[in-house]
């Protein structure tokens, strides 16, 4: 008895994997958040399983919170593979998909990983500011399946340099970019949100005072938010497509809204609500620095989906 071969699937097909997986990388990464923001770091103090090899050790709030984020976790597991799989069965086959793809699982199950470290730590905050750096970084990724997904990639197809010094400034904004996501997860490290609870071991939190993290923190916010108004003032005034205008124009908005509610926050003591918001700022912002990296150059659409040339 002959096996029934696999069926491929088409380029917009696989586009529709592709940003599955990317919205899932944008869920753990506020997932996570939140079961910090709750206190629900140690509510499972065994990892897979939440204590002594059973599901729940109650069905308290913090337990329940704790393992639906690993439920969470599987589910993208599951996502990611999913989506290799489409790629490797995509008509025609395309090597970028296949890695990108593959690379989003090796994240996904390095976090986990390292989760169970953080949990087997009691919270140790290097590890839980690794653990947002290694989510934000999966972030990425999705973004640029998400992005060729879209797009004609490989030899020969069309990859036309937009502006090559805006292209090298794109190249180094990552710079500016990675200091302040490390200064924001020292000062959050240093902060009262630790992941536990009342009742619970009290997690350490970084050995920085929380003034001087913060202090830190916003001179590399306000230096990440001059060069961004400053390139906007750049586009303005030469003749670069639009595309990258609206790219920088994106970032702009995006910074300022993220200081205002960093400043709001520090304002009102940190509270769990604007912490969380303050999060997904963070990830709005790698998004939108991933975006204007990849609009450097143009490519022509894939068949069969929406959208112009860009």
């Amino acid at each position: 008895m002959t096996s029934s071969p696999r069926r491929p699937v088409s380029g917009p097909v696989f586009r529709w994997f592709a940003f599955t997986s990317f919205l899932s990388m944008i869920v753990i990464v506020l997932s996570g958040a939140a079961v910090r923001l709750t206190g629900s770091g140690l509510g499972c103090p065994d990892w897979p399983t939440c204590f002594h090899n059973r599901i729940s050790g109650s069905w308290s709030i913090h337990p329940f919170i704790e393992y639906t984020n690993r439920i969470v976790t599987v589910t993208l597991v599951l996502v990611s593979a999913a989506t290799f799989v489409a790629a490797l069965v995509r008509q025609p086959r395309r090597q970028d998909l296949v890695f990108l793809s593959g690379l989003l699982i090796l994240g996904v199950v390095a976090d986990a990983m390292l989760g169970a470290f953080v949990v087997y730590s009691k919270l140790n905050p290097w590890l839980v500011s690794l653990h947002m750096l290694l989510s934000l970084s999966m972030v990425v990724v999705g973004a640029v399946l998400y992005h060729r997904s879209k797009y004609v990639y490989g030899p020969g197809a069309r990859a036309d340099v937009r502006d090559p010094h805006f292209r090298l400034i794109a190249r180094l904004l990552w710079i500016p970019f990675g200091a302040l996501l490390i200064a924001g997860t020292i000062t959050t490290g240093s902060g009262p949100h630790a992941g536990s609870s009342q009742g619970q071991l009290r997690a350490k939190r970084l050995p920085f005072a929380l003034f001087d993290a913060t202090w830190v923190h916003s001179v590399a916010a306000v230096l990440f938010i001059g060069l961004v108004t400053g390139l906007l003032f750049a586009v303005w005034k030469s003749g670069v497509p639009e595309a990258l205008r609206l790219g920088v124009r994106r970032l702009v908005i995006i910074s300022l809204i993220q200081a205002g509610i960093g400043v709001s926050q520090f304002l009102t003591h940190l509270p769990a609500l604007l912490v969380e918001l303050h999060v997904a700022g963070a990830v709005s912002l790698t998004i939108g620095v991933t975006q204007f990296h990849l609009r450097q150059t143009a490519h022509d659409r894939e068949p069969g989906t929406k959208g112009v040339a860009a």
